[in-house]
């Protein structure tokens, strides 16, 4: 049996891949794997590590608004598309697994024309363009917001929620804390933008770095392209990333689940597999959508939150640095209301999302 991961671009794309394939594999342990998908650090880390072969296609991006890119993108897409029909053609496999989007563009319409069955994971609660397209092309389409039903085929759609990593919920806050060089008298603010970092929550925080130390203690994860500029910024205010309870790192790998832990409050995008690791662990979070996000899915995935208490969600273009410290302060200081968040926001996570979607795609390759 052979299946092909697709998707890419965030970490948020690449580990419901990998959630997917473990569990398949658990189930038929002979499950060949190959990823088909852009050229990246993020792919090469994450599903690289996993032993996964990877093979590079061309890609571009769809955008519903004007860009210059979208001319330079327009010539990708058939480079994409013819070499992902060698691919699949040479690889033929049983089965396709897409996280969606741009990334996953080539291989999908390729997939449905050498009619191999095809299952695409929806993640957030307002399609995107690419999925909106693609899921005419699916048999199957798995989403994780209810909300998200009413954009595919009803017969083809079922609501599983976000697969994730294993142990994602079984993290050690002591373990954080020593690595972090963390006390335990302390509360933690955990600061994290996604796999690409979040230039706005960066720079409030940095700048907050007086007044939230010297009560709680803050682990943030800056992305890559941000941590020096972090760092300097911290720097100018004397303070250095890894003493005085703030740990500053580009990007977590397995120490995320240990950090998750630890965590009393999460500040966070509304990328939804960061929600739903948040969810996961249970904790309160302030959520923070980017604002230039596609089909404005993040806004729309933070108020689907928000809606049943699970979260706190504060605009980019309005949040000043005052208004932040005060709704932390006012989360961190109030059990009540730091537990409710918790408990509502901890009923988005679905368990079996993983195993739902291997036994969908398993479904599909019997029929």
């Amino acid at each position: 049996m052979r299946i092909i991961l697709t998707g890419g671009g965030t970490g948020g794309h690449l580990t419901p891949l990998v959630a997917v394939a473990k569990k398949i594999q658990e189930k038929v342990p002979e499950a060949e794997f190959y990823f088909i998908g852009p050229k990246g650090r993020l792919e090469d880390d994450i599903i690289g590590r996993e032993n996964i072969p990877i093979r590079n296609i061309m890609t571009g991006k769809l955008r519903r608004y004007f860009s210059f890119q979208n001319i330079i993108d327009f010539f990708k897409i058939p480079f994409g598309v013819l070499k992902s029909m060698w691919l699949l053609f040479v690889l033929m496999p049983d089965a396709i697994f897409s996280k969606g989007g741009s990334a996953s563009f080539p291989v999908v319409v390729v997939g449905w024309l050498y009619r191999i069955p095809i299952l695409i994971h929806e993640s957030d609660s307002n399609p995107g363009l690419a999925n909106s397209m693609l899921g005419k092309l699916s048999t199957r389409v798995a989403v994780s917001y209810l909300e998200a039903e009413k954009y595919f085929p009803a017969a083809q759609v079922v609501l599983t929620g976000n697969p994730l990593r294993e142990g994602i919920d079984k993290g050690s806050a002591e373990k954080a804390r020593q690595f972090l060089g963390f006390t335990e008298s302390r509360k933690v603010i955990f600061v994290w933008g996604g796999s690409q970092g979040a230039k706005s929550i960066n720079d409030r925080i940095v700048r907050l770095l007086p007044q939230l130390l010297h009560k709680y203690q803050v682990v943030h994860q800056t992305g890559e392209n941000n941590f020096e500029e972090v760092g300097r910024m911290a720097g100018e205010l004397g303070y250095k990333a890894g003493h005085a309870g703030y740990y500053a790192v580009p990007f977590l790998k397995e120490e995320l689940v240990d950090v998750l832990a630890a965590a009393d409050l999460v500040i966070s995008r509304a990328g939804s597999t960061s929600i739903a690791e948040i969810a996961a662990n249970k904790k309160p979070a302030i959520i923070v959508p980017l604002e230039t996000s596609a089909s404005d899915h993040q806004r729309m995935n933070a108020y689907s939150l928000a809606r049943i208490g699970g979260c706190v969600v504060m605009e980019e273009n309005n949040m000043g640095e005052n208004m932040l410290l005060e709704k932390i302060d006012e989360i961190m200081n109030n059990n009540e209301l730091r537990n409710k968040l918790a408990e509502n926001i901890g009923t988005f996570y679905h368990p079996d999302a993983a195993e739902k979607i291997a036994d969908g795609i398993l479904g599909m390759i019997k029929e």
